[in-house]
């Protein structure tokens, strides 16, 4: 494509051999031009999460940011009364925005999947298709997010056992790591009464690089169907392992001003737990993209078993 004088170079700078990008060059506060658009997008294609430094945008900035990429989707299924005054699409991460949010003090356990990693509302029908996340205010050492390439990841596994997942469909179901039912939280309150589960293809066919990703994450899945529990088990705890594994991964150091802009169809996120202990705030606030319904590689599409579609905020 050629350049008008209007279009600017932007510099993507790549962090790791399979994942992450910084990109500079680009002001988020300003509209951007359709090449600077199709550039990001490109970047997101090529390594699953992009980062900007020195974004000092407000709420409003950054939901028309994201809205040049996508229709933005509420703050959350069960986001409450918490998002910000007349920002219903914000979703705001901090311990502040949690006590509101939840009810109490609220802290994050492993469940049984172990580690946290998960993609955004993976429970939903149409997950979101991206997700943006900026840094308002964080600490000067320590919270830092990690992000894994799960169309890597899938590539580095044998061709016999990516033959064999190619046809598995698991359950992914929200507090799929949180003991709900003892709960006397708002969080475990919401998920007995509106609960929010689908049925989706262990291998996820990427709707625009035609990749085949891993589509199971420790946050949110449950089980593979038509397996026995511990086969179930087995092959989860195998999945997971090679999400985890260190040369799919890349860490992010946030600053204020920092934001990650990462396509939640082929990236998982792992959210850091060496901040809890200290006394610091760490305030983020996210923002996501209406996405489409999973699609495996036999051309089945995922099935909801509980909860609406996950569409554009009023």
């Amino acid at each position: 494509m050629t350049l008008t004088d209007h279009d600017v170079a932007i510099d993507v700078r790549p962090l790791s051999g399979w994942t992450g990008a910084e990109i500079h060059g680009v002001d988020l506060s300003q509209p951007l031009d359709d090449h600077t658009v199709a550039e990001i997008r490109q970047a997101l294609l090529q390594w699953k999460v992009v980062f900007f430094r020195d974004q000092h945008i407000d709420h409003a900035q950054q939901i028309r940011f994201g809205g040049q990429f996508g229709d933005v989707t509420p703050g959350h299924p069960y986001e409450g009364d918490a998002a910000p005054p007349g920002f219903p699409q914000i979703h705001t991460v901090s311990p502040k925005a949690y006590d509101e949010r939840y009810g109490r003090r609220y802290q994050k356990q492993f469940g049984v999947n172990g580690p946290g990693w998960h993609a955004d509302v993976t429970p939903l029908i149409n997950p979101p298709s991206h997700s943006i996340l900026r840094a308002e205010s964080v600490p000067a050492f320590g919270g830092d997010t990690q992000f894994t390439n799960v169309a890597a990841a899938y590539l580095g596994l044998p061709e016999p056992l990516r033959a064999f997942i190619d046809g598995l469909r698991a359950e992914h179901r929200f507090g799929a790591s949180y003991d709900a039912d003892r709960s006397n939280e708002r969080i475990g309150e919401w998920v007995r009464t509106k609960p929010l589960a689908s049925i989706h293809p262990v291998v996820r066919v990427h709707p625009e690089s035609g990749e085949r990703v891993i589509y199971v994450n420790p946050g949110f899945t449950t089980r593979i169907l038509d397996l026995d529990p511990r086969q179930s088990r087995h092959i989860l705890d195998l999945l997971f392992e090679q999400i985890d594994r260190p040369e799919y991964t890349v860490r992010f150091k946030w600053e204020n001003g920092s934001v990650a802009f990462w396509d939640n169809r082929a990236a998982l996120h792992l959210a850091p737990r060496d901040v809890e202990h200290l006394a610091t705030d760490r305030v983020l606030h996210r923002i996501t993209l209406v996405g489409d319904t999973p699609v495996g590689p036999d051309g089945a599409p995922s099935e909801s078993i509980a909860g609406e579609p996950f569409l554009a905020a009023n």
